[in-house]
C-alpha cells in the first residue's frame, strides 16, 4: 500500500543551546559558533522521521531498508533558541524492480516562514 502524499502532524522544538553545544563537539565544530548546519538532521529529519516509521499502514520493514539519499537546504539559518516547526510528507512511495523507494521531506518553518527543508530517500529490498 502507497503512503504518497501522507502529510504527518506538525513537530515543534526549541534549539535548545545547551543539545546545539553537544551536538556540535560531537561533530568538531565550534560550539560558539550557533547551530551547525548538519543540526539540520535532528529538528528536521529526526524529529519527524518516526512519524513515518511508526507509521503502520507505512509498512517500513528496516531489515530491508537502506538510507540512500539526504538533502537540506535552507532558506535561512536558525538560531540558539529557536522555536520551529517540521512537518514531514511522504512525497513518493512506489516499487521498481522489487524494491520500494520512499521519498520523505520534512518542511521547517520558523514563526510561520519557510526556514528550510529535508529529503530523505530510502530503498526497502521486498
Amino acid at each position: 500500500m502507497s503512503v504518497a502524499g501522507r502529510r504527518y502532524a506538525p513537530v515543534e522544538m526549541e534549539l535548545d543551546g545547551e543539545h546545539v553545544r553537544a551536538f556540535a563537539q560531537a561533530i568538531g565544530a565550534d560550539p560558539a559558533a550557533g547551530v551547525p548546519p548538519t543540526y539540520a538532521a535532528v529538528y528536521a529529519l529526526f524529529a519527524t522521521a518516526g512519524q513515518l516509521f511508526g507509521d503502520a499502514e507505512a509498512a517500513v520493514d528496516f531489515t530491508h531498508l537502506l538510507h540512500s539519499e539526504q538533502e537540506f537546504t535552507w532558506e535561512s539559518h536558525p538560531e540558539v533558541g529557536d522555536v520551529v516547526t517540521s512537518t514531514g510528507v511522504v512525497e513518493e512511495d512506489s516499487e521498481r524492480r522489487g524494491l520500494r523507494f520512499i521519498t520523505f521531506a520534512t518542511e521547517v518553518s520558523r514563526s510561520g516562514r519557510a526556514l528550510g527543508r529535508s529529503t530523505m530517500i530510502d530503498v526497502i529490498r521486498q
